[in-house]
């Protein structure tokens, strides 16, 4: 639920207004009760004007504050229109999970509400009512209405820099790379086997051919699986329990998403199988879109997504293509250097009891390389970038997890030869192809100037 809140617009803009609505009900009591005790040198600073004045100060602020937080609202619509039709539909998450973008809007509404609501409690002494200015209040809705014209200014400059694509595929590397340090801390060993300190040390069980099948509980794309339940499940059960799709796979109600064994090989009773078949759905979590929660691939899938599109010949844009490829090496030597392997869950005598599936280098390599050597066949800059691209992460894999790049090369190669190319590109691509295999021989050679 909370990763849900932190990407909607409306949680933090809500609460402001919440916020307000009690200090325009609160401050204005304070305000009768202080007024007459108040030091003189401290009202110098507060609003003096009369009630009638008062009144057009709150109204006019109320008024500005209300046509420029649609002014915002508006902005970030086109924004979001545009990232998602000139970049990538999952990026979207990027600009409504912006902190910066939820408090300017929070803090316009909140003036907006404050001042509305302190002008209900301004008399002007008609009537027979005494008259009441509430200059606390005013002064505090002055103060806000400054606070929130800089705030604009602030949000302005914010909005250009953010729907620069540069920026954006930087914030797309800093949240996968915060997202890679947080689910994989380890790192494996230096000969190319696993940690000895990671989870996957052992080879993960696989499930016998009578083992029970598991089925999704719902539509949708696996966003986390609920660890501490899962495991629970399978050490009541005395089972062991195998979630065989990574998150931001999409999954469909009913159909198989893992199984479930027991552990000393004797069948399960009905009532284990029935509450198993309800206990594992309810800890595999879907939504409907894929977020970076428990996702490691979410971050080379954006980037992935903004190669493509600057590539269609819609936009025909190699350039951004060529950055995208760069992000997405960063991501993955730094990946590279993480325990990719199955993650096991252990019950408390240290026995494996929940396989947990997770893309490996290789799943990682082909979803940030294959649809750009696709779509960028014909474009030499793009396929130079995929060979510096298998270069650097070779230089930055163990020999024991080499093999992907290796593929990976060769379908570069294969791409190449395909392509009606000038000789001097060729040439230049054939080279660097030459680099990689020096890098992965643990090499870097230094390219000649054509």
């Amino acid at each position: 639920m909370s990763e849900r809140l932190r990407a909607q617009l409306w949680p933090l803009p809500t609460l402001g207004v919440a916020l307000a609505i009690v200090a325009g009900v609160g401050l204005p009591l304070l305000d009768g009760l202080t007024q007459h005790d108040m030091p003189s040198w401290l009202r110098a600073y507060l609003f003096g004007g009369s009630p009638d004045a008062a009144r057009s100060v709150l109204a006019a602020i109320a008024g500005s504050m209300i046509t420029v937080t649609a002014l915002t609202f508006s902005l970030t619509v086109v924004t979001l229109q545009l990232a998602s039709s000139q970049f990538s539909p999952r990026l979207l998450r990027t600009f409504t999970a912006d902190r910066y973008v939820q408090a300017t809007l929070a803090l316009f509404l909140a003036t907006f509400t404050f001042a509305l609501t302190v002008l209900r409690t301004v008399r002007t002494g008609d009537d027979g009512q005494t008259g009441f200015v509430p200059q606390t209040s005013v002064t505090v809705a002055f103060v806000l209405t400054l606070a929130s014209v800089l705030a604009l200014v602030l949000f302005l400059s914010h909005l250009a820099r953010e729907i620069r694509i540069e920026s954006m595929m930087s914030s797309v590397l800093s949240a996968a790379d915060r997202t890679i340090h947080r689910l994989l801390p380890e790192e494996p060993d230096l000969s190319g086997e696993p940690s000895a300190r990671g989870d996957s040390a052992a080879a993960p069980p696989e499930p016998p051919a009578n083992a029970l099948t598991l089925a999704a509980g719902a539509s949708g794309f696996l966003t986390s699986v609920d660890e501490a339940a899962l495991l629970k499940a399978a050490v009541e059960a005395d089972a062991l329990v195998r979630i065989d799709r990574p998150p931001g796979s999409s999954l469909i109600a009913g159909t198989p998403v893992g199984a479930a064994w027991p552990r000393t090989g004797e069948p399960f009773t009905r009532d284990t199988r029935a509450r198993l078949a309800e206990e594992v759905p309810h800890a595999v979590r879907t939504g409907a879109e894929r977020t970076d929660l428990q996702d490691v691939a979410f971050g080379l899938r954006q980037l992935t997504d903004i190669a493509a599109k600057a590539l269609s010949p819609g936009i025909n844009d190699p350039t951004t293509a060529v950055h995208a490829l760069s992000h997405s090496s960063a991501l993955l030597c730094e990946l590279a250097r993480r325990d990719l392997g199955p993650r096991l869950l252990r019950d408390e005598h240290r026995q494996i009891r929940v396989v947990l599936c997770r893309p490996d280098l290789q799943d990682l390599l082909d979803l940030a390389v294959d649809q750009p050597l696709r779509y960028g066949a014909a474009e030499p800059a793009v396929l130079a970038r995929i060979a510096m691209l298998l270069r650097e992460l070779a230089w930055c894999t163990v020999p024991a997890r080499h093999s992907p790049v290796v593929a990976a090369l060769a379908r570069l190669r294969s791409t190449v030869d395909a392509q009606d190319l000038h000789a001097a590109e060729r040439l230049r691509l054939t080279e660097l192809a030459q680099h990689v295999d020096e890098a992965l021989a643990g090499r870097w050679a230094q390219a000649r100037r054509h």
